[in-house]
């Protein structure tokens, strides 16, 4: 036994160095403001959580929980059909298209966003085909549909991912059970399939809106400079404003929200638990 907890000291040590001391540090500075003339001096102060809820980071707070919401909905509603499709392939077959949606994630995320540019912007790959028909050139860049797309792009696969695993361990006798007792494919979609999906939806909502709300590589490629979510707030604040103190709050925040809506998709997977008992038991 004592074998085991040595084995646990370097885990505890990294875990300790790179997350619970950044968050130490990042509690530390969103509750202190220093006074430096001669001496530097370390106040405690709630001006920071204050100057966040002026309307202007307000509203980008808004922005990026819209735009997040956006792209997990579009991600749901296209990443269900396809793992669903996925899941009803051959051995062989689930196999390649796994292989292929997870293919572009083995590239930076920076060079897919970098890709994407070359393809929207009024020059680009898109804009010079619809040129040949007369078309354009239609404005793509730096607005809400290019941020959504390229976030889409990029947080799709975990959608999917997570959805098609569930539907690929889902016991197939609680499906012919349904068509044996007179449900047709809608109504078995809808009273059995579904239900017992929840666990993989809830799972991919979560693994897309969180990086989607916080992200700031996507936003300030595609969306230009003057696009700004919260997670471009946060890394102006700490790289080029250099107020520490007011990007450690906005990150406390944020961190609450993630925490809140971790809560709230593990509430939703315990009661989906139960459903899926109740749906069993039905069947």
């Amino acid at each position: 036994m004592k074998t085991y907890k040595k084995l646990l000291i370097p885990y505890i040590v990294w875990i300790g160095m790179f997350l619970v001391v950044p968050m130490l540090l990042i509690v530390f500075y969103a509750f202190t403001s220093s006074d430096s003339n001669q001496i530097v001096q370390i106040r405690f102060t709630l001006e920071h959580f204050k100057k966040f809820f002026d309307p202007v980071f307000v509203a980008v707070l808004w922005q990026s929980l819209k735009i997040a919401t956006i792209t997990t909905i579009i991600c749901l509603l296209l990443g269900y059909p396809l793992a669903y499709i996925i899941s009803k392939l051959s051995d062989r077959n689930q196999t390649l298209m796994i292989l292929l949606i997870t293919i572009p994630m083995w590239i930076n995320m920076l060079i897919r966003t970098y890709a994407w540019m070359s393809l929207l912007s009024d020059v680009g790959i898109i804009n010079t085909f619809l040129a040949n028909f007369g078309i354009g050139p239609i404005k793509m860049m730096y607005t809400d549909f290019a941020v959504i797309l390229g976030m889409v792009y990029n947080f799709l696969p975990f959608m999917i991912l997570q959805i098609y695993t569930v539907l690929s361990r889902m016991d197939e006798s609680l499906i012919e059970a349904s068509y044996d007792l007179g449900a047709n494919k809608v109504k078995t979609f809808m009273r059995v399939v579904f239900p017992l999906s929840l666990s993989g939806v809830i799972s991919g909502i979560t693994l897309v809106f969180l990086p989607a709300v916080s992200t700031f590589v996507i936003p300030q490629l595609l969306g230009g400079g003057g696009y700004v979510l919260i997670g471009n707030l946060i890394e102006n604040q700490f790289v080029s404003i250099g107020n520490w103190n007011f990007g450690s709050a906005i990150s406390l925040i944020m961190a609450v929200i993630i925490m809140f809506s971790m809560h709230l998709a593990n509430k939703f997977d315990q009661d989906n638990e139960a459903n899926d008992k109740k749906v069993r038991g039905t069947v």
